[in-house]
């Protein structure tokens, strides 16, 4: 079997999976979970047997003409590059993982059968991005995704927030897909043709006119997809829905596709300085930002949200230094510990047997009720964090490398200010990432909450994900290291020495103060027995229950309880925390800039074609309305009443006849 026909079954398998799992999912039960499982496992296999030929080597192309257009053709095309490979083998192993994860999570669920449906395309949605060599029919696996996404994160659609996360997550993506369309057909109108090899021969040969132009309108694309300032903030409220389809959404699809695109058009941004310098900024902003954010959230799911943004921010930093190998090689080694992080935190929720107890605040205990989660969650943080020998070091490290070599001017391709942009903001991020890693970890396992009834050990299938996924956690990034430079560019993997001094200093440095702040805090809270509250004594009900909402915190029944003394994010941002805990109130600012305006619009349209149209269409009808009813009036059937008017008809013409011929 040829290298492109395993290739056009990787996302085929897990599509068909999805269509006979919606046909069967009523009428045959039983055969939902094989249908769920066993199409991703063997485009897993597949994907890895397309790898192995493709080595790193000459890029696989395979192209058709869809239809003839007239003008610039639509065509099946595969473009199989080391990236594309080593890409589809992380979306089809997490993808394998989630549907395995999610037989024993959503055992009893009664919409298990289309939640499944919904993965299996979502992963064919994705793998058709990957493979793609056409941009048109990249865009329809692009969009694909963004409705899986509306439906999967609203899959509890009885509870108001998955309903109104779902909608969020729609609208913001498709405000950047607005933008990112036309900067599709712009990018083709000058090329000539939607395939991707044709386009970067058009940008080497400078047959692109506006690249700065077209590059910041697929980047508006990019930021809504991959969750980039300013549209990041869907992707912490999508935690609304099941937890391993944020596994899914975090780790190999949706958000990675942003990162991928870029990473395949490259020489199209850096055709433009100044796109290679928003880009930049952009990263620098997305990664301090959330990683503030994720010191101040209570939800255990909404600190690897903003934990993603800030990951994601690194992988578009290494853009920006021109350098995609080290972004890929993040994407990669970032896929592996955040799957395992978030289907750890699915075990810790499940285990406490309700979602409402994913606030850390509340928990106790934990470390002995779920080991396997302690111990796959406490390698993953370890890879978060990008201490050495994990995987995350070796990832991050490659680009903070690539920052400082551009830096140093060894690069013609992006300009100084990127590099020191992204090398200051990425040895920021450093410190605060292993801090909200380190406070996850210490509030997860030791802390000091109520503790939850024991619900028994969880399923087998769950377990045993957790401990398949910390392998790559752990060896990935020693493994790229030594044996895959040939997938990326054919780049030196070698780490670079000051920045890795730099960066794993920084990150023991925010570790052991954030220990440090907790010990302080639980201190302090063993001087409070009464809690929260005898800490505070100036917090009443209402500032405690305000507190609660602006932190996102979840009530539990009607009591809404006070902020942890013991928290060390609450100790080290200090001031900071209030508004990095409310996502530093971005959607404040929207609801100002954006919402009202346009409610205010909608109500404005809506009273003129109330009162002004609809008065002028109702005016309109009442004249005709009036003399058909003074006609209806005349209509007696009285013979006699006819006659009279005929005769008085004839005299009033007859005088009118008299008086125009006398006044001639």
């Amino acid at each position: 079997m040829t290298t492109t026909t395993l290739a056009v079954l990787v996302p085929l398998l897990p599509f068909l999976g999805a269509a006979a799992g919606l046909l069967l999912g009523r009428t045959a039960p039983g055969f939902v979970r094989p249908l769920a499982v066993l199409p991703p496992l063997a485009s897993l296999v597949l994907a890895v047997l397309v790898a192995v030929r493709q080595g790193g080597g000459t890029a696989v192309d395979a192209h058709t003409e869809l239809t003839p257009t007239g003008s610039v053709p639509i065509e099946l095309a595969l473009h199989i590059d080391g990236f594309a490979a080593l890409v589809a083998v992380l979306v089809t192993c997490v993808a394998a993982c989630v549907q395995i994860y999610s037989t024993g999570y959503l055992r009893d669920d009664p919409r298990y059968p289309s939640y499944a449906a919904l993965v299996s395309l979502f992963t064919s949605a994705m793998l058709l991005v990957v493979y793609s060599g056409d941009l048109i029919v990249l865009l329809v696996g692009w969009e694909v995704m963004g409705i899986c996404s509306y439906f999967l994160v609203g899959h509890y659609w009885e509870t108001p927030e998955a309903r109104a996360a779902s909608l969020k997550a729609f609208l913001v993506t498709k405000l950047g897909d607005v933008p990112f369309l036309i900067g599709l057909f712009a990018l083709a109108g000058d090329a000539g043709s939607f395939r991707i090899t044709r386009i970067l021969g058009a940008v080497t040969s400078g047959g692109i006119g506006h690249p700065t132009l077209v590059a910041l309108l697929l980047l508006a694309g990019v930021a809504g997809k991959s969750a980039q300032f300013p549209l990041h903030t869907w992707l912490p409220d999508a935690m609304a829905g099941p937890t391993p389809v944020s596994a899914l959404i975090h780790a190999a699809t949706m958000v990675a596709a942003g990162v991928y695109f870029i990473a395949r058009l490259l020489p199209l941004f850096e055709a433009s300085r100044a796109a290679m310098v928003v880009l930049a900024v952009m990263a620098a902003v997305t990664m301090a930002g959330s990683a503030l954010a994720a010191l101040a959230q209570d939800d255990i799911k909404r600190v690897l949200a903003y934990s993603t943004v800030g990951q994601l921010g690194y992988m578009t930093g290494a853009l920006a230094v021109g350098d995609r190998g080290a972004a890929v090689f993040h994407l990669l080694a970032h896929g592996a510990f955040k799957a395992l992080l978030f289907l750890a935190a699915g075990v810790v929720i499940h285990a406490a047997g309700t979602n409402s107890l994913a606030a850390m605040s509340r928990m106790r205990g934990l470390r002995d009720r779920v080991p396997d989660a302690y111990w796959t969650m406490t390698v993953a943080l370890l890879a978060l964090a990008a201490i050495p020998p994990f995987s995350g070091f070796f990832s991050k490290e490659s680009v903070l490398g690539a920052a400082e070599h551009v830096t140093q001017g060894h690069t013609g391709h992006a300009p100084g200010a990127a590099g020191w942009i992204v090398l200051v903001a990425g040895l920021l991020t450093a410190l605060l990432t292993a801090a909200y890693a380190a406070r996850l970890w210490l509030l997860a396992f030791r802390g000091r909450g109520a503790e939850a009834p024991d619900h028994g050990r969880q399923p087998l299938t769950m377990n045993a994900v957790l401990w398949v996924l910390a392998i790559p956690s752990l060896a990935l990034g020693g493994l790229a290291y030594r044996v895959l430079p040939d997938w990326f560019d054919g780049r030196d993997l070698t780490l670079t020495l000051l920045t890795s001094i730099l960066g794993t200093g920084l990150a023991l440095v925010g570790g052991l103060l954030t220990y440090g702040a907790w010990q302080r805090g639980t201190a302090l809270a063993a001087r409070s027995p009464l809690g929260a509250v005898a800490a505070h004594p100036e917090a009443d009900a209402g500032l405690v229950e305000a507190e609660a909402i602006a932190t996102h915190r979840p009530a539990y029944g009607d009591i809404a309880y006070a902020p942890d003394p013991a928290d060390p994010g609450r100790l080290l941002l200090g001031p900071l925390h209030r508004p990095a805990a409310a996502g530093f109130h971005l959607d404040a600012v929207y609801e100002a800039l954006f919402v009202r305006p346009v409610r205010a619009g909608a109500s404005l349209v809506r009273f003129l074609d109330r009162e002004v149209v609809d008065t002028y269409v109702r005016g309109a009808a009442a004249l005709p309305r009036l003399l058909g009813a003074a006609v209806r009036r005349a209509q007696t059937g009285n013979v006699q009443t006819y006659v009279s008017a005929l005769l008085a008809g004839t005299v009033v013409l007859a005088v009118a006849v008299l008086l125009v011929a006398t006044g001639a």
